[in-house]
C-alpha cells in the first residue's frame, strides 16, 4: 500500500513538472521564414500594448553545430512580457551546413527581417536586444558590435534595415575565436584548438590554424575585433569559476572562462562602453539579472 501511494505520489510530481514545462506560451506567430534554408526561422512573442514594443531577441547556444531556438526559458518570457517587450526566438544555419560568416549573417537577416515588419507587430525598430548563451552569446555580441550592415540603396527593403542593437547580454560567452587570442588569454601557447572550432573556420588539420586566410576569418568572426565607442551596453554572466587553464584542461572549461568576459570589459572600458561581468568570484550588478539589464536598456529612454 505504501508503495502504491509513493508510485502514485511520483507519477503526479512528473506530470506536474511537465505541465510546468507545457506552459511556456505559444508564440503569436511561429517558424516564420526570413530565407530560403530550413534553419531561416524564427519564432515571436508579440506583447499587447497601445504603444510600440522593444523588442528582445534570443539566440540559442550549441558550439555552432547544434542547438534549438526553442530552449528559450519560460521564465526569461514571461519576465520579459510582463516589463512590455516583445520576445523572438531565431534559428540560423549551423556550421555543418558551411563556416563562418553564415551564422552571423543569419542572425543579421533575421534581425532585419524583424525590423521590416515592426509596423505590422506593433515594435519599436529602435529598440532591440540580443541575448544568448555560448556561440548564441557570439552571435549576439558581434551583432551589438559590428557596423551597420544595412545597405540604403538595395533594391530590397529588407537589406535596408539596420542590423544595429541597443543592448546584449550573454551567458558563458565568447569575446574573441581567434585561436591565438585563447593561447594569449590563457597564456598557454600550445593551447589546443576548441572542436567547434574546426567547422566554423572550415579547417580539417592542426596545422591550417596559421593559414592567412583562416587568421582572417578568426579575427573577423571574433566580437572584440569590432568594438567601437558608440557599441551597445553588455552584461555577462560565468556560471564557472576563474579556473585555472592549462594545455590539458578541456576546452569546454576554458571556452566558457570568465576570463573571456574580463578581456572584453577591459577593452570596453578604455572606450567608456558599459560592461558588466558576473561570476562565482565577481559580484552581482546593479541589476541583479540579465533580464533586469535588458529591460532596463529597452524601457529607459
Amino acid at each position: 500500500m505504501i508503495f502504491k501511494h509513493a508510485s502514485i505520489l511520483f507519477f503526479t510530481i512528473v506530470a506536474l513538472s511537465h505541465a510546468v514545462v507545457a506552459e511556456k506560451p505559444v508564440p503569436t506567430h511561429a517558424d516564420v521564414s526570413y530565407g530560403a534554408h530550413e534553419r531561416h526561422v524564427f519564432d515571436i512573442w508579440i506583447t499587447p500594448s497601445d504603444n510600440t514594443t522593444p523588442l528582445v531577441i534570443y539566440i540559442h547556444g550549441g558550439g555552432f553545430r547544434k542547438g534549438n531556438k526553442n530552449t528559450i526559458t519560460e521564465d526569461s518570457l514571461k519576465r520579459f512580457q510582463e516589463a512590455g517587450l516583445s520576445v523572438a526566438a531565431i534559428h540560423y544555419r549551423l556550421s555543418g551546413t558551411g563556416p563562418y560568416p553564415i551564422m552571423m549573417e543569419d542572425a543579421a537577416r533575421c534581425l532585419q527581417t524583424i525590423r521590416s515588419r515592426a509596423k505590422e507587430w506593433n515594435l519599436d525598430a529602435d529598440k532591440v536586444a540580443c541575448y544568448g548563451g555560448s556561440a548564441g552569446a557570439g552571435i549576439s555580441l558581434w551583432l551589438g558590435f559590428h557596423e551597420d550592415l544595412a545597405d540604403p540603396k538595395s533594391d530590397d527593403p529588407i537589406s535596408r534595415q539596420s542590423t544595429r542593437i541597443t543592448a546584449v547580454a550573454t551567458r558563458n560567452g565568447q569575446s574573441t575565436y581567434d585561436l591565438r587570442d585563447f593561447r594569449k588569454i590563457f597564456n598557454v601557447p600550445e593551447l589546443p584548438a576548441e572542436e567547434a572550432l574546426f567547422p566554423m573556420f572550415a579547417v580539417t588539420d592542426a596545422t591550417e590554424w596559421n593559414y592567412p586566410h583562416v587568421e582572417e576569418l578568426m579575427e573577423d568572426a571574433s566580437p572584440i575585433n569590432h568594438l567601437t565607442k558608440d557599441d551597445a551596453p553588455v552584461y555577462m554572466n560565468y556560471t564557472r569559476g576563474n579556473l585555472f587553464v592549462n594545455r590539458e584542461t578541456k576546452a569546454g572549461a576554458w571556452v566558457h572562462h570568465v576570463k573571456l568576459g574580463l578581456h572584453l570589459q577591459k577593452a570596453m572600458k578604455k572606450l567608456g562602453v558599459e560592461c558588466s561581468v558576473v561570476s562565482p568570484e565577481h559580484a552581482e550588478t546593479r541589476y541583479g539579472s540579465f533580464e533586469a539589464f535588458l529591460i532596463e536598456k529597452l524601457t529607459n529612454s
